[in-house]
């Protein structure tokens, strides 16, 4: 079977997931930055049980820089990693108050600058802090369900990126994300993928029923 129709795959799943978003607790840019970090190879579930006591400890890119990099491994210290993702949290933040006033900025160059953030986690903060399709988000979610779909070919995030982004109107990109992840982990999860149930299973290239 060929690849899937990209129009009829969106159209699905906006019907399927009507309140498809991002995960991750958040109410300010700088948050929803901290919470993106924390979030490599960790639940969003997880990450949204830490998240409320980094946030209150540090409110301000200022606080966070400053911070002793032991107080932060404890609160953080839950979602693996922690020594990694906390210098990681106060790069960043020291970038985003010496060099940008202690706002987050609202460009895919100027965020890639910032210790710890890569193309997906800046796209994930200009989507969802900033409104702004800049790129796709290609998680392990994103690029399975892709795969599957045969919307890609490719299993490295970024050329599966650049492959996603002519398929579907730039006014779609983050909502494509928020669509394919939901659908990853409801219903085309990694091991055992429930074809049965999911709503693109004829027009699946990889659908088993």
């Amino acid at each position: 079977m060929a690849a899937a129709d990209p129009k009829e795959v969106f159209k699905r799943l906006k019907k399927t997931y009507p309140d498809a978003h991002c995960e991750l607790d958040f109410k300010t840019p700088l948050q929803l930055l901290i919470a993106t970090i924390l979030s490599a190879q960790c639940t969003d579930k997880r990450v949204n049980l830490v998240t409320p006591a980094v946030f209150a400890k540090y409110p301000t890119a200022r606080s966070l820089a400053e911070a002793e990099a032991e107080q932060v491994e404890e609160l953080i210290k839950s979602t693996g990693f922690f020594r990694n993702k906390t210098r990681s949290l106060i790069g960043m933040a020291k970038g985003v108050s010496e060099s940008h006033k202690g706002e987050v900025p609202r460009t895919m160059d100027e965020l890639v600058t910032l210790p710890g953030v890569g193309r997906k986690t800046a796209n994930v903060i200009l989507g969802n802090a900033y409104d702004t399709n800049e790129g796709v988000v290609v998680d392990t979610h994103v690029g399975r369900v892709s795969l599957r779909l045969g919307l890609t070919t490719a299993t490295d995030p970024v050329k599966a990126e650049q492959e996603l982004m002519p398929l579907f109107p730039r006014k779609n990109w983050a909502m494509l994300s928020h669509l394919l992840i939901f659908h990853g982990r409801r219903i085309c999860v990694a091991r055992v993928p429930k074809c049965e149930i999911c709503p693109l299973n004829d027009i699946c290239p990889s659908s088993r029923v």
